[in-house]
C-alpha cells in the first residue's frame, strides 16, 4: 500500500496530465551553468517588432595534465578554451548586462541552451547554439567597484 502510494505521488511530481488522458506531458530540464570571461563588450539588437536582446561572448577554459602520471605533477598541462554565445532577453537583466558587462569580466551565466538557425550575408544557411541568459552574477573586483 505505501509503496503503491509513494509511486502514485512520484508520477503526479514528474508528469502531468491535461484534460485529454491520451496526452501525457513529461517534464524536462535545459539548465546551463557557465563561469568564464566576457571575451567582447555586450552589444544591444533589436530586430523589428521584436524585444531588444543584449548579446555577447564568454570564455570558459578546460586544463588537463598528460602525459606519463596523469596524477602526479609531471606531465604538459593543456588548455582548451570555447567560446559561448550569450542572449540575454529579460528587460531588467538585459539592461544590467549591457550596462555593467565588460571585456575580461568574471562572471557567472545561468540559463538554457537554444538551438536555431539563420542565413549569412552570404545567404549560406548556418546553425547556431545560444545560451538564453535568466540570471548573471558578477564575480569581477571591477564590477563591484562601479556599483
Amino acid at each position: 500500500m505505501l509503496r503503491s502510494a509513494s509511486a502514485q505521488i512520484f508520477r503526479q511530481v514528474v508528469r502531468f496530465r491535461t484534460t485529454d488522458s491520451s496526452l501525457i506531458l513529461e517534464r524536462s530540464i535545459n539548465r546551463v551553468q557557465l563561469l568564464g570571461r566576457v571575451g567582447q563588450d555586450p552589444v544591444m539588437r533589436q530586430v523589428e517588432g521584436r524585444n531588444p536582446v543584449t548579446i555577447f561572448s564568454l570564455a570558459t577554459n578546460e586544463m588537463w595534465r598528460s602525459g606519463e602520471g596523469e596524477m602526479s605533477s609531471t606531465g604538459d598541462v593543456s588548455q582548451k578554451t570555447t567560446w559561448h554565445r550569450v542572449s540575454v532577453f529579460k528587460p531588467g537583466l538585459r539592461d544590467v548586462a549591457y550596462q555593467y558587462v565588460r571585456k575580461g569580466s568574471r562572471i557567472l551565466v545561468e540559463g538554457k541552451l537554444d538551438y536555431g538557425e539563420y542565413v549569412d550575408k552570404n545567404q549560406v544557411r548556418r546553425q547556431a547554439t545560444t545560451i538564453i541568459a535568466d540570471n548573471i552574477v558578477f564575480l569581477s573586483d571591477n564590477m563591484r567597484d562601479r556599483t
